[in-house]
Order: structure tokens, then sequence, then C-alpha cells
């Protein structure tokens, strides 16, 4: 061995150890999976390759891996996705899921891509602890809630029940039909459907299904079925190529024509992208909904790309865009990359049973080790996808908004945008959706109901019951044997029907082989929830327990329930009957006031007026004859004072309106009827158990039984006349009945009875139609152009024949009475004048007593001024000088003049003046008449020549009082 040889052997013994070191780090790299070695996943995909879902799907999924690799190019794991062709049906899916989970042992499915197929792949994946996840299998049926393991990255169906019935109610239709595939996926959406129109009283009155394999015919007699109905407005469910088959034949049936609407739920909607003109041309005017996609540049780049690479493999495809089902799958396959890369699986395993206990193949799959792991992983993840924002909630997409669609022209063009619960335009984001072309090429907006084809009528039921005619009678006509309905009823229906043209009807008598009624009311309306009957047209009630099953039409007549009772003159004619006019409170008031007028202008007169003048006793019938005197303008006393005749005017004035209004009541009394009904409260009627009467077969029983009435004092009758036989002879103390047969029955017996009491509500009388039909709210409209014409006012005559006696009586006993309260303010009036001019005589009277008063010694007290001021005023007042006429009349006294001293001072009077006359005064008149003549000259002659000092008016009272017997 050389040298050199000898050094090499060296050198390899001194790497030895780090060679091992490295062989070490290397072998336990890759048992650990190290940063530089790719983990590969398993994912298996199964999807129908022979529908453009399917093909979209798989490029979208390919281009994720793709895409989601060259963002996260650091990641240790990686999907591999293996594609199995399920076919179209769930055998084939099946088959590829077995294979997928045996043989090439995936850790994930996705798929399978319809909902009919899911079932049992769903049940695998629970067998085995693998998470599905479907994109497109958007039944509600499937949910987490039977199988943890699956995941659902679709919106439900179940959310597109609430978009359909927000727009459906956004045009106010009331009914629609559901057109659905008859497998699981059509049949899934179905209950929600129905809920959601249910919430918002939208009636579903025929639900048509189809078969996934109906041949042309069995789709057009399908269609027949709901040509012949009512309702336009249809809801499509269905796969594409079934849908497809169905607008065909819908367009060749006419159906896509003028007054019909079609919605299409997302299942359907892009099948205009995907088909083209083959779909445009049957589908004009049909709206659809679908998920709604914020286009970011994320999208637009994404779309670019796809386009380009699925033409390529599609050449002959006519489909521009992925689709929203395109891009579920692209968030789908991100979604799993994201979880699988959280999770770090690498010792990924099967545990398969022991060789003996295995019985099948599903047996033989075995359970994943990591399942569980994986499953919590993703229903975690969240991130920004191409639909926004993905987020499960219970192992579900989180729901989003969705558009509306309209196909016009060559494609689908955008109307609208739903978010929750609130529909908006798509240009205005307003509350109204954008112009809407409509089948038949129209922008009128579709009634959503038509009448159905030629020779179908409306079959109306008509009631047969005796009792009151004017409403509904039945006559025969004597030359061709026929029945016809009349009365009020009848004519009101006929009027309205006048605007529905389109609506061809005829009339059934509810009866029985005999000619009589076949039931009873609720019976008859219980005929057209039966559907025996398309309305019923008569005196029939709105009462709620009815409405549970049949629709009413607005009423057409009053409301309510009232009571009816004879009447009776109750005012007593008898001797006191002059006393009714007035109240107690307005006789004591009168009274009072005509006592006080006399006593005012007692007051006034009495100092300047011989005739109220005298003894007391005088002076008191004076005043009370003054007083009642004139009440019929007979006073023989003339007034000399001013204020006076302003009393007396004023009082004259009151008692002529008191005695015209005295007059006109007292007439009223004695010649006019006041009539009172018997009973007034329909407690006294429960409490006293009266018996009372009610319309046969009416649902009067019922309410009297809620008022506590008790079942064995009701009584029932079936005509007017009865009513006033059973009043009459007293077998019942009132009836009680709707005002319709009330006013008749008053109308026929006017003024023998009276409408009392309150009035019980009820809705009236209406039409009757089946639950949720069109027809009752257009009859309704009728009925409210009816109510506001002139032809109900002539109608209305015809039923109460112009009545004018009066319907309900005032419930006052009293009622003819004048009382207080009328007159009050008449009364305020002269008593105002009263004490006006009362207490201008007291100022002006204490005003020229005022130096009098001086002369009192001081200390004089309240009480002796006052009685001094009284009998002041008890004496003849000499200053006022009456009209020459009147001195006449009244004699010498009356036109005396005053003492030549007075009259020497009578320009100016001085307080020595005026108590020389108060002294004069005090001299009774009886001495003045006796010695005037013969002291009068005496007296000027002295008073003349001594002219001596007046004694003062204190010295005349002291000896005065002195001198007084």
């Amino acid at each position: 061995m050389d040298t050199g040889e000898r050094n090499r052997g060296y050198h390899l013994l001194y790497l030895l150890p780090s060679i091992l070191f490295f062989s070490l780090l290397l072998g336990t790299r890759a048992q650990t999976g190290g940063a530089d070695q790719i983990i590969p996943f398993d994912v298996g995909v199964v999807l129908e390759m022979d529908s453009w879902i399917g093909n979209i799907s798989w490029s979208c999924m390919k281009m994720a891996v793709d895409d989601f690799y060259k963002v996260n190019s650091g990641y240790s794991t990686r999907l591999s996705l293996h594609l199995r062709d399920s076919g179209d049906d769930a055998f084939g899916a099946a088959v590829a899921a077995i294979d997928l989970l045996k043989n090439v042992k995936v850790k994930a499915i996705i798929g399978p891509q319809r909902s009919p197929q899911a079932s049992f792949i769903i049940e695998l994946g629970e067998e085995a602890h693998v998470p599905i996840m479907s994109s497109s299998a958007k039944s509600p049926l499937l949910s987490s809630t039977q199988s943890t393991y699956f995941i659902r990255t679709a919106d439900s169906d179940s959310t597109q029940a609430k978009v359909i019935a927000s727009l459906v109610q956004a045009f106010n239709w009331r009914q629609v039909v559901p057109i659905y595939v008859n497998d699981e996926y059509g049949n899934g959406i179905l209950p929600y459907l129905i809920n959601a129109f249910q919430a918002i009283d939208i009636n579903v009155p025929y639900k048509s299904s189809i078969s996934p394999l109906a041949s042309i015919d069995e789709i057009q007699e399908k269609l027949y079925e709901l040509k012949k109905m009512q309702t336009r407005v249809f809801i499509v469910h269905m796969t594409y190529d079934l849908g497809l088959r169905l607008f065909t034949v819908a367009k060749e049936e006419g159906m896509l024509s003028e007054g019909y609407v079609w919605i299409t739920t997302y299942g359907l909607t892009d099948i205009v992208d995907l088909m083209g003109s083959s779909a445009t041309n049957v589908m004009q005017g049909v709206l659809g909904i679908k998920p709604f996609v914020n286009t970011t540049n994320k999208l637009r780049d994404f779309s670019q790309r796809w386009q380009k690479i699925f033409h390529k493999e599609n050449p002959n495809a006519l489909v521009t865009q992925p689709t929203v089902f395109g891009l579920w799958a692209y968030d789908t396959v991100w979604s799993l990359a994201l979880a699988v890369e959280k999770v770090k699986m690498y010792n990924f395993t099967f545990e398969v049973p022991d060789i003996h206990n295995i019985s099948s193949e599903i047996d033989s799959i075995g359970i994943s080790s990591s399942g569980i792991k994986l499953l919590r992983s993703i229903q975690n993840t969240e991130f920004d996808g191409m639909v926004g924002k993905f987020h499960l909630i219970n192992g579900q997409l989180d729901s989003r908004d969705f558009e509306i669609l309209n196909v016009v022209g060559n494609g689908n063009k955008r109307i609208g945008l739903w978010t929750p619960h609130v529909i908006s335009g798509w240009k205005n984001l307003t509350g109204r959706l954008d112009t809407i072309i409509w089948p038949g090429g129209t922008k009128l907006v579709p009634k959503g109901w038509e009448w159905p084809i030629a020779g179908q009528i409306l079959h109306i039921g008509i009631p047969v019951k005796p009792g009151f005619p004017q409403f509904v009678t039945v006559e025969e006509d004597r030359q061709t044997h026929v029945k016809i309905p009349s009365g009020y009823c009848i004519d009101v229906f006929k009027e309205v029907m006048k605007d529905l043209p389109y609506a061809p009807y005829n009339f059934t008598f509810y009866e029985d082989k005999h000619g009589n009624m076949n039931g009873t009311y609720d019976d008859l309306v219980y005929q057209v929830y039966l559907h025996n009957f398309d309305a019923v047209v008569g005196d029939v009630t709105i009462i709620a327990n009815r409405s549970l099953y049949v629709d009413f039409t607005l009423p057409y007549t009053e409301s309510g329930v009232s009571m009816l009772v004879p009447v009776k003159d109750k005012r007593e004619k008898g001797a006191w009957a002059f006393l009714d006019p007035l109240t107690t409170d307005l006789w004591l008031a009168s009274g009072a006031f005509f006592i006080f007028t006399g006593f005012v202008v007692w007051f006034l007169e009495h100092r300047i007026n011989l005739e109220f003048r005298g003894a007391p006793a005088e002076q008191v019938g004076t005043v009370l004859y003054f007083s009642f005197s004139t009440l019929v303008f007979a006073y023989r006393e003339r007034m000399l004072s001013n204020l006076s005749r302003v009393v007396v005017v004023v009082w004259l004035f009151v008692v002529m309106i008191m005695q015209s209004s005295y007059t006109a009541s007292l007439t009223s009394i004695l010649t006019v009827e006041q009539l009172q009904p018997t009973v007034t409260d329909v407690n006294d009627l429960i409490k006293n158990g009266d018996k009372v009467g009610y319309l046969t077969d009416s649902f009067v029983p019922s309410f009297l039984k809620r008022l506590n009435f008790k079942e064995t004092n009701l009584i029932a009758y079936n005509s007017p006349e009865d009513y006033e036989a059973a009043l009459s002879n007293g077998s019942v103390v009132a009836i009680f009945d709707e005002i319709p047969y009330l006013k008749v029955f008053l109308n026929k017996y006017c003024g023998k009875y009276a409408m009392v009491g309150p009035t019980y509500k009820t809705d009236g009388f209406g039409f009757v139609f089946p639950r949720g039909s069109p027809l009752a709210p257009e009859v309704s409209r009728s009925i409210l152009k009816l109510l506001e014409s002139d032809k109900m006012v002539d109608i209305e005559k015809n039923l109460y024949q112009n009545m004018s006696c009066p319907i309900e009586e005032e419930d006052d006993t009293n009622s003819s009475s004048l009382s207080f309260h009328s007159f009050w303010g008449l009364f305020l009036i002269t008593g105002v004048a009263s004490m006006t001019a009362l207490l201008l005589y007291l100022v002006r009277f204490l005003y020229r007593c005022r130096e009098v008063l001086r002369t009192l010694e001081p200390g004089c007290s309240t009480w002796r001024k006052i009685v001094f001021l009284a009998k002041l005023y008890d004496q003849r007042d000499f200053f006022h000088r009456p009209n020459s006429h009147i001195a006449k009349e009244q004699g010498p006294i009356a036109s005396h003049d005053i003492t030549p001293s007075a009259a020497a001072t009578s320009g100016a009077q001085t307080p020595s003046s005026i108590s020389n006359l108060a002294f004069e005064s005090f001299e009774s008149e009886e001495e003045i008449d006796n010695d005037l003549s013969s002291e009068e000259e005496h007296t000027g002659r002295e008073i003349s020549r001594q002219n001596p000092e007046p004694p003062s008016f204190a010295d005349f009272l002291t000896n005065r009082e002195q001198n007084d017997p």
C-alpha cells in the first residue's frame, strides 16, 4: 500500500463518524416528515363527469390545488385528488365512494354532486370516520345532524325558501304552486317553501311533482292540470335536463304567455348560462334567484384563467363563467388544504378489523385513525374565498345574500338583491325591483291568477232557509219551473260580479230532496272548504270560527248584534202633568228669581212710590203680587225709578222666553207619545232569568251563552212574524239578532219596538270563498266600489223600503223636560241687572246721607247706624219730583212742595237743612197729612222771621226717643 492510499484510508476513517451522523439525521427527518419532504394527502372526488356542473367543479378543484400551493409553497402537505365518475345514479356514486375508501384509502371525499346520491356516501363517511364534503348537494334533508362527518360547503336549499317567499310577497301574490322533481333533491325544499309561504299568509293550493325520468307526455299532462287552475305563479325546483324539458312543453302549451309567473330556484337558474339559446328561447320572462358573489379582482383573475383552461378542455362549451357551483368547489378544496396542514397528519392509517369479523366490503374499509381531528379542523377553518367569507355553522356554509335575475334576450339580467328579509333594486338599491320583462314581453306585473280555461264556471251555494226573504229567497218561474234566487244579498252579488266578467257563475241551492235547507249555515260554509261549492252567497255572517277554514270578502252590511224590545208610553198625563215641562231645579230657580226681582223693585220704589208703601203685610202682598203678575204681564204698579224700569224690562224678557219654552214643552208632553223601551239593560234579563229569542240556525245562541244566558232561556224563531207574536204575547222579553234583520223587522212593525242596549260587534255579512282564493280580494275590491256608489243606495232602499220610523228610541224619561242648565244664562243676565241696580241705588242713598251720619254723636255703634239708616230709608223721599202726570194721579201729598226753608235752600243744601228735613221726615205721614195745611204758613213765617239755628240731628233723635211712647 502506497502512502497516498494510506492517507485516503486515514481520511475515510476520520469522516466515518460524520457520515454516520448525517445518515442518522437524514433517517430521522425522513421518519418525522422534514420540511423538505412533501407529504401527500389523498382526497376522493365523486362527480358526474357527463354534466356541466361536474366538469366545471372538477376544473375549479384542480385550479384550487395549484393556486393554493403556489401561495403556500412551504406547506408540508399536499392534496392529491382522485376523481371518480358517479354517473347519474346513486349506485354509481356508492361504488365510486367504496373504491376510494377501500383501495385508495382516501382521507376525505368531496362529493357527490347530487343530493339523491349523497345519503349512502354520508353513511360510509360516518362508518369510516372520513369527512364527506359536498359543494353541490343542497337538499335540506342532508345535514350534519344526520351525520357528524357530513359538511356542506354550499348554501342549503332551505335558505332559498325565504328568498322566494319574499319575492312572492313583494308582488302581493296570494297563491303559488311549487313544481318540483320527485326525488330527495326536490322533496327536500318543499317543507321549507310551504312554511315560508304560510308565515306570510300565502296559500299553496296544489303541489305538482314530476318524476326525474318523466316523458314529454307526462310533463304535458302535469301542465294541463295546472292550466285548469286559477293560480298562475309557479315555483320550479328541479335539475337542468328536466327543467329544460318542462319549459319547452310549457311554452308549447302557451303557459309562458302574458299573465303567467315562473320563478326558478338556484338549481335551475344557471341553465341559461350553461345551455344558451336552447334555454333562453323557452324561458323569456322567467325570474330566478342565485347566490350573490361580489366581483373582486381575485375573482376576475380566476375567471379569466378558468375560462382559458376550461374552453381548452371543452372547446364546444357555451359557458363563460365558472358558476357559483364551481366557486364553491374551489373554496371546498382550499378549506380542506388549510385544515390538513393544521393537523399535520403524517401517520394517517385505517384501523381494519380482524379478518374473521369482516362480513362485507364496507367492513373491510376500516376506521380512520385521525378522522375526528380532520373534521374539527375543517369546521374551524375560516378564510376569504371566491364567494366571500368561508365560515361554517353547524357543518354548513353560512347563508349569504341572493341576487334576482330575469331572463331577457340572450341571457340573465340582474334586477334586484335580497338581503335577509329585504328586497331592493339592483340599480337604485331601493325597495322596488328594477324593470322586469314578464312572460309575453309585458312590463305589467301579472296579478298571479287568472280565470280557468273556457267552460269552467263558479258553483255558488245559496241558502234556502225561510225567515227574512228580504235578504235571500227562492222563487220558481211559473213557465220554466226554474228556481231563481233573489233578495238583497243576491242583488249585491250580481252587481259586484259585473266588474268581474271573466268569472261566470251559476247558483246551486243548498237543499235536501224536500226543498228544505240541508243543514245549518255552518254546514253550508263548510261545503266551500270541501270544494263542493266554489263560493257561498247569502246572509252569512263573518265570524272567527268560520274564517279558520274559508275566506270571507269584506262585509257589505252593517255590523253588530243588538237587542229588540217592546216600547210603551211611560209618560203619565194626569192632573199634575203641567209640572213636567220644567225640572225641579228650574222650578225652584224660577220661583227664587220671581221673589228676588220683586224685592229689588220694591227696594228701588219704596221711598218714592206710594204703591210700594203701607203696612208691612200690604207691602209683602204688593211684592208677591207684582212678582208673579209679571208672568202674565198683568202688573198694575207704575215704576218711578229708572233703575227699577231697567230691572223690570230685563226680567220681562226672561219671563217671555221661559213662558214660550214652557208652553212648547207642555204641548209636546200632552200631545206626543213618549215611547220608552220596557227593558234597557241586558244584565237585568240575565239576572231575572228572562227568556229571549233569536233567529234559527244563526250564531247568536253561542254568543248569548258567552253573555251568561242559560240555554233553557233561549228560544229560536223562524221569521219576523214569529218575533212579533212572541214579543206581543210575552213568550220572550227580548229578541237578539243582527242589526240588518232588526231594521227590516222595525220597518214592518214601526212604533211598537225599539233596539236598545249596547251593540255587540260582528263583521256583518260577507261572501264565502275557499281559503286563499285569489277571487276573494277581487270581489272585496268590487264591494268597496259598490259601497261608494249610488247603486248601493238604491239596493238598500229596496231592502228597507225608505224606512222613516225611528229605529232606536231615546232612553230618557225626562227627554221633554226643561232644566236649569238650559236657562242659567238668562238667570245670570237678570241677576246681574238686578244686583247692579240695587248697588247703584245703595251707593246713591249712602252718599246723600253722608252729612247726616256725621251729626251722630261720637262712638255711636255700627248697629245703631244701621238702624238709623233703616229708619231713614223707610221714610218717603220728598226730594224726588215725579213726572206731572204721575203727580196728579198720586194726589196733593205726592205733589206737595217742600217747606219754605227747604225751598229757600234748594239751590244749595246744607247739613242743617238736611237735618231739618230729616227731622220733618221722621214725623209720621199721618201727622203731615193732617197738620200740614194748618201749620205750614205759621211755621214758614216763624222760620223766616227768627231764622234760628236748627237743632242738631243728635238732639232731634234724643228728643224724639224721649217723646216716643
